[in-house]
């Protein structure tokens, strides 16, 4: 039988190896490159970033959870402004009222406002042409410490700001922005984008998140013609990002305190790092569960970053988007105006490769059309796979469905995943190298690498490196392998080997902890990609395809089952070895999620969840299917929920005063104070459906007089951290018969309730906005 293989090593088994070796080499180096440095110790010299330093502001900002308009977050504000003046800073506070109409704001059923405080700091630059904003939020979750959201960013920009006070002065200015009310509804972002004097001429953020407690710092996301802000990037010490996270969070709902200053047209960067998520916005989210090496990354590319910046013309940053990816310690970056050519380019390379191939008669025509057919087969399963096992352990483990994004401990369930698709490839494979070729295979894989460049090219431009490249590699090594001896060929299959590792890898082990095991099967088709792109090596480890007889013929297909059996192997004990590992217990509890509502029109009140799968605790509360709840609570919104009776307690109702009432012809414009009578995080008003409202104003600010909440419920609007004394309202409706209004405040106390059973060890609260949640509504009519 002929060998229809790209090279025909003599000794087979030591090219394998070889191969093998240099590709575990690029890898190793590859993942080492996007790690976090280690954290550097509190005596570093006084112009570097310490993570031991920043820890200590860490501790201090998240001792308790501080939402805004809260009493710790009084205490923190009030710490910030002490250790910006003790640098020599003059800070400020900017209080305001703010109205945010973004996606957090919608899901409360209205518009969204807060009374914000702000904490501004100006560092006079040398001779500026423009300034750069260090952005990052200090309040936290109502039921977080926020150890890592945001005091990771917090501290960052303190110990960033000492660093450069310690260091020469900047030619630019830079502001730092500690803002208020993101958890909310971005409102601290948005009252200084529209409000604040420096914000008037824009300029460039850097906005430092986490959403996690460990991992690299990831820049992910970046304003529209970035191409010299990424090559500005490219000079800090870590450099890890991605364009095609850019493009893939661009088309995502989520927002940070980035997305005002885009909206306001200011351009710049946003960092975070991203695993360890099981903590986000939970009480689990303390100082200690902080990887500081994550921090330290955090601080030397913001401090690196910063200075760059800092001593560039800022009005020559203009410029298209760039295509980049992390590559051995480099960010590697294009202009995005060759991503096209690339993109034909390759597919020319693999059609080139497929002639020669034909020509050589290395495969047939037929033989290549049946590959290219055969090859989407680990492409679809791959990824069904992985979701089915996620699948399989939520089954095992009911607790992991309640977890939002990954489990606490979840490195062994991810090698599961990339074990299973590796065994998807190396199975697929092992079935169809005799019957179609390694040749036709081989071609197969690049092409369908080459055809998927296409589509990303045209919809996530920013993101079609990630198979164009590995393809366009593999086609030109693949045809210098089938035209040099085959020393050489091994060399050039090795080579594109390692374009394929150094940029498929990286971006696997970066996706995994930005979707989380409920979306593993994306982790596996990045697998399976790679594993496209290494066909040329996976033959290696096969016996050659042909001259075999007998025995030997036996003896070859046992050696080319060994890596599929192996595979096999790792999935089964990664994915045991997960389950032991990853155990829920006081420090890494089960997460559950509890609200209490009230109405004090019937003076009933009900448990609510938004557990889709009630775990156990949550079950003794609520029971039936999923409803909305707007009829009584337009607050919520569409928001479905589960629920059961609960006994009513003894609590105030939102006040609603009438001030004045001014009627003008057929119109009424109502004056009223909407005030909380208990300690509440937010209140909220609704008016009833078919009011014919044609102005409004809240806390001073107009706000369109729009929106359906649904229920019998029209026009409203959510108002954090409310004053003491109120907000005042004003209304001015057509018509002058009497109006309905519902009025809802709430606080984050349910623990004290009656009726309320304390969770047992091992059994957590879900970081949810809505968590621990307790409301209290009433109708009024004026």
């Amino acid at each position: 039988m002929r060998d229809y293989a790209l090279t025909r090593p003599a000794r087979r088994g030591l090219a394998a190896a070889a191969v093998l070796a240099v590709l575990a080499l690029a890898g190793f180096a590859a993942v080492r490159a996007i790690a976090p440095p280690a954290q550097r110790a509190a005596t570093a010299p006084p112009d570097e970033f310490s993570a031991a330093r920043a820890f200590t502001q860490v501790e201090t900002i998240a001792a308790v959870p501080h939402p805004a308009g809260s009493a710790a977050n009084d205490t923190v504000r009030e710490h910030l402004l002490t250790t910006l003046r003790g640098m020599g800073l003059t800070p400020e506070v900017q209080d305001t009222v703010t109205v945010q109409g973004g996606t957090l704001s919608a899901s409360a059923g209205g518009t969204g406002l807060a009374r914000v405080r702000n904490v501004v700091t100006l560092i006079p630059g040398t001779a500026s042409t423009g300034r750069i904003f260090l952005v990052a939020h200090y309040d936290s979750a109502q039921i977080a410490p926020g150890g890592n959201d945001d005091a990771a960013g917090t501290s960052t920009i303190l110990e960033t700001a000492r660093a450069l006070k310690a260091g020469g002065p900047l030619r630019n200015d830079v502001v730092l922005v500690l803002t208020d009310a993101e958890e909310a509804c971005l409102c601290g972002a948005k009252a200084f984008t529209d409000q604040h004097p420096l914000a008037r001429d824009g300029g460039v953020v850097l906005n430092l998140e986490a959403r996690g407690s460990s991992g690299p710092a990831i820049m992910f996301e970046t304003s529209e013609g970035n191409g010299r802000l990424v090559e500005a990037y490219g000079h800090v010490p870590y450099p890890v990002g991605t364009s095609l996270a850019v493009e893939i969070y661009r088309l995502m709902p989520n927002d940070t305190d980035f997305t005002p200053f885009l909206d306001a047209g200011f351009q710049g960067l946003n960092s975070a790092y991203i695993d360890g998520a099981a903590v986000y916005h939970a009480p689990t989210d303390t100082p200690e569960s902080m990887n500081r090496d994550s921090l330290q990354h955090h601080g030397d590319n913001a401090l690196a970053l910063t200075r760059e910046l800092g001593g560039r013309d800022l009005t020559a940053l203009e410029g298209g988007d760039a295509t980049y990816f992390p590559v051995v310690g480099l960010l590697i970056r294009y202009p995005g105006s060759l991503v096209w050519p690339l993109t034909l380019l390759a597919v020319l390379a693999v059609g080139l490769l497929g002639f020669l191939v034909v020509r050589q008669k290395r495969a047939t025509g037929r033989r290549l059309a049946a590959a290219a057919g055969l090859t989407l087969i680990p492409i679809v399963v791959a990824p069904l796979l992985a979701q089915g096992l996620w699948s399989l352990l939520i089954l095992i483990r009911p607790e992991y469905g309640g977890l939002p994004i990954d489990p606490y401990r979840p490195l062994w369930y991810r090698l599961a995943v990339i074990a299973l698709a590796a065994l998807t490839i190396l199975t697929w494979y092992a079935l169809l190298r005799r019957r179609v070729g390694p040749a036709a295979l081989a071609v197969a894989g690049f092409g369908w690498l080459a055809v998927l460049g296409i589509p990303l090219s045209a919809y996530t431009p920013g993101g079609a490196y990630l198979t164009t490249l590995p393809a366009l590699a593999g086609a030109l090594t693949a045809l210098v392998a089938i035209l040099v001896p085959d020393l050489f060929a091994v060399v050039a299959i090795a080579a594109g080997g390692i374009v394929a590792v150094v940029i498929l890898l990286p971006t696997v082990l970066m996706f995994f902890p930005a979707l989380g095991m409920p979306m593993a099967g994306v982790g596996a088709l990045l697998t399976v990609l790679l594993g496209l792109a290494l066909l040329p090596v996976v033959d290696l480890i096969h016996p050659a395809t042909g001259g075999a007889r007998g025995m030997e013929a036996i003896r070859a297909r046992r050696h080319g089952a060994l890596p599929t059996l192996t595979a096999a192997v790792a999935v089964l004990a990664c994915t045991v070895t997960g389950l032991a590992v990853d155990r829920f217990d006081a420090e890494h509890p089960s997460l559950t999620h509890l609200m209490y509502a009230m109405d004090a029109d019937t003076g009933t009140a009900r448990w609510l969840s938004e557990e889709a799968d009630p775990q156990v605790w949550t079950a003794q509360y609520v029971a039936g299917d999923p409803v909305t709840t707007t009829d009584s609570l337009p607050a919520f919104g569409a928001e479905e929920l589960r629920s059961g009776p609960a006994p009513a307690a003894t609590l105030p109702a939102p006040n609603l005063t009438l001030v004045t009432d001014t009627r003008t012809g057929d119109g009424r414009t109502l004056r009223l104070r909407l005030a909380p009578q208990r300690t509440v995080r937010f209140v909220t008003l609704h008016v009833a459906a078919g009011t014919w409202i044609t102005a409004a104003t809240v806390g001073g600010r107009p706000i369109a007089p729009t929106g359906e909440a649904g229920g019998g419920w029209g026009f409203g609007f959510v108002f954090h951290a409310p004053p003491k004394d109120g907000v005042e309202v004003e209304l001015t409706l057509r018509g002058t018969d009497p109006v309905r209004l519902r009025a809802m405040d709430a606080s984050d106390d349910v623990t004290r309730l009656p009726g309320f059973q304390a969770r047992p060890a091992g059994v957590g609260v879900l970081g949810s906005h809505s968590s621990e949640m307790v409301a209290v509504a009433k109708t009024y009519t004026l």
